[in-house]
C-alpha cells in the first residue's frame, strides 16, 4: 500500500519530522492528524480552480495534501498580484475564519490538487480541544509575516536576476522537502508557475524574469522548460542570491 501525501514525513517514533519551515500538517502530532482529518472532508481541485476567493464570508479552511496552490490580490486596476505559494500541509483560507472577516485574497491550484476542506466551525472545536495546535496556528501567521518581509526587503535591496534567484532558492528549498533532489543534486521547482506568474512575485515583468532566467541559465545555476525550472546548483544559486549588486 502507498503512503498517504500527509503521513510520509514522520519519524520513526510516530512523531511529526518537523523542522525550521515545517509545514501546519507536519508539526502535528499523530493524535491532533486524526482528529483533524476526522472533521475534514477529502477534495480534488483541478488546475485553475478556486479554493477560496477573495471577498467571500468565511466558511471554511483546507489543508493542502498534494499538489501547489497560489495565493494572489486583485489590485485596484483589475491586475492579479501573487502574492505567495503554498504546498503539501500547507494551511489556506484560514486567516479569514480564524480573525471572522472577510477573504482578503483568492487561492487558487497551480496543478491537481487535494485538499482536506474543514468547516470553520469543526476547526475552532478542534483547536478547543488540542489548544497546543493554537500555537502552530499563530506560528504559521508570524512565519507568513516574516516572508512578507523578506519579499519587501528583496524588492528594496534586490534587481532582476538576484530577486528572481532569491525566490528560486526559497522555493527550490521548499520544493525539495516534497521530491528529493536528483543525483547531481538539482531540484525541481515544484509549482508550475508562469515567468507572468513568477514576475507578479516579485515585483516585475514578465520580460524582467526572461532575462533573470536567461543571466541564471548563463550561470550554470537553473535549466528551463515550460513551466518547468530546475535548480541545478542550489548551494550556487543561494550565493548568487546574496551577492552585493
Amino acid at each position: 500500500m502507498s503512503e498517504h501525501p500527509l503521513t510520509r514525513r514522520t519519524t520513526a517514533h510516530g512523531g511529526p519530522a518537523a523542522g525550521p519551515g515545517a509545514a501546519f500538517w507536519d508539526a502535528l502530532d499523530p493524535a491532533a492528524r486524526a482528529a483533524l482529518r476526522g472533521v475534514s472532508r477529502p477534495r480534488r481541485y483541478q488546475p485553475r480552480m478556486p479554493l477560496c476567493y477573495q471577498g467571500d464570508d468565511s466558511d471554511h479552511l483546507i489543508v493542502i495534501e498534494s499538489g501547489w496552490a497560489k495565493v494572489t490580490s486583485a489590485s485596484e486596476d483589475g491586475r492579479e498580484v501573487v502574492l505567495a505559494v503554498r504546498g503539501p500541509g500547507d494551511l489556506v483560507c484560514e486567516s479569514a475564519v480564524l480573525g471572522r472577516r472577510e477573504r482578503s485574497a483568492t487561492v487558487t491550484a497551480l496543478g491537481p490538487l487535494l485538499g482536506l476542506v474543514v468547516p470553520a466551525s469543526r476547526f475552532t472545536g478542534f483547536l478547543d480541544a488540542h489548544p497546543g495546535v493554537w500555537l502552530l496556528v499563530s506560528g504559521t501567521f508570524v512565519g507568513r509575516l516574516d516572508d512578507a518581509d523578506r519579499r519587501l526587503q528583496a524588492h528594496v535591496s534586490a534587481q532582476g536576476a538576484r530577486r528572481l534567484a532569491i525566490l528560486l532558492s526559497d522555493l527550490a528549498e521548499r520544493s525539495a522537502r516534497q521530491v528529493p533532489p536528483d543525483a547531481s543534486g538539482g531540484v525541481v521547482i515544484g509549482p508550475p508557475l508562469s515567468q507572468e506568474e513568477l514576475g507578479s512575485w516579485m515585483d516585475s515583468s514578465r520580460e524582467t524574469v526572461a532575462r533573470a532566467l536567461g543571466t541564471l541559465r548563463g550561470e550554470g545555476l537553473v535549466r528551463t522548460g515550460r513551466r518547468k525550472i530546475t535548480v541545478v546548483d542550489p548551494p550556487g544559486l543561494r550565493a548568487f542570491a546574496r551577492r552585493s549588486e
